[in-house]
């Protein structure tokens, strides 16, 4: 995991700027808000228009694996969600070189759908030797629209009970390959997280999970969860980290097996290497954690 050179940071941009970025990508203001707050904040000359459009993806520059690259196959599927929405549409990559069969991740985008980020960790993760599997969580909504506003607009229109149930149908369709050992674990960020902590809760058999800053569990489910975790934390991402007490504390009292990291001095989406929140040395710790923990476990 590495990043382009001389890129904005984190550090370049004032901690309540932060902040409102986080509030505005998970919908809590608008855009209008977030501009008219955030330029307050900002360096003479620079405008909360300018901050956003340095804040926001971008996603050509931070492409690390291309999707015609010889190493991997990559296509787009349909599956099944029968409790869920229905037909759905997925991002399926495979080692273009690998055994005949081979442990499945699910890869679990954050809160804007299938988008060309999270179709690159997919990559990724399928050159790391596994059969990668990321589902578009906004299929009922047409799929990812290529506008990360548009995004977070159609999200907001799901049904939560159908996307969480097409996530299960998105494991046992990965499961279900031909290429597929049967062991399948599940990676996530922001609202993958969630669904990564959820998956847990509901498939006894998932192999490994881990998720990125993500909501927890009820801590009542936690004695149903039977696989081993792997959670990552932002050191500076309070919503998220309010919960992570009273999780890992049940997660003690049931005797789940887990890990928990926290990265010093990261903000909430450090893996996500289109965006100044993301943080070089810890996404590259996070990532060698995650591989491991998976070829451990699955």
């Amino acid at each position: 995991m590495s990043r382009p050179a001389a890129r904005l940071t984190a550090q370049d941009f004032h901690p309540e700027v932060l902040k409102l970025f986080d509030q505005y990508v998970h919908g809590f203001i608008d855009r209008r808000a977030f501009i008219g707050r955030s330029g307050q904040y900002a360096a003479a000359g620079v405008t909360g228009t300018m901050l956003l459009e340095m804040l926001n993806p971008k996603f050509a520059e931070a492409q690390q694996v291309k999707p015609d690259d010889a190493r991997i196959t990559a296509k787009y599927v349909e599956y099944f969600s029968a409790q869920g929405s229905g037909r759905m549409r997925g991002y399926l990559v495979l080692p273009a070189q690998a055994p005949a069969r081979l442990p499945g991740v699910l890869v679990v985008h954050e809160n804007r759908g299938l988008n060309p980020h999270t179709e690159d960790v997919a990559r990724r993760m399928a050159l790391e030797g596994f059969a990668a599997f990321a589902p578009d969580a906004l299929t009922p909504q047409g799929g990812y629209p290529g506008s990360e506003d548009k995004a977070r607009e159609l999200f907001g229109k799901l049904d939560p009970a159908a996307s969480r149930n097409d996530m299960i149908a998105g494991v046992e369709y990965l499961r279900k390959l031909p290429s597929d050992t049967g062991k399948v674990g599940a990676v996530g960020f922001c609202w993958g997280g969630g669904i990564c902590n959820m998956l847990a809760t509901r498939i006894p058999d998932l192999g490994a999970s881990a998720p990125f800053y993500g909501s927890q569990a009820p801590v009542a489910d936690v004695p149903k969860i039977k696989c081993p975790l792997q959670l990552h934390y932002a050191s500076n991402d309070e919503r998220i980290n309010a919960g992570w007490p009273a999780y890992e504390a049940a997660l003690k009292e049931a005797k789940v097996t887990y890990e928990g990291h926290v990265y010093p001095n990261t903000q909430h989406g450090f893996l996500n290497d289109t965006t100044p929140r993301y943080d070089d040395a810890a996404a590259k710790l996070a990532w060698s954690r995650t591989v491991a923990f998976f070829r451990k476990h699955l």
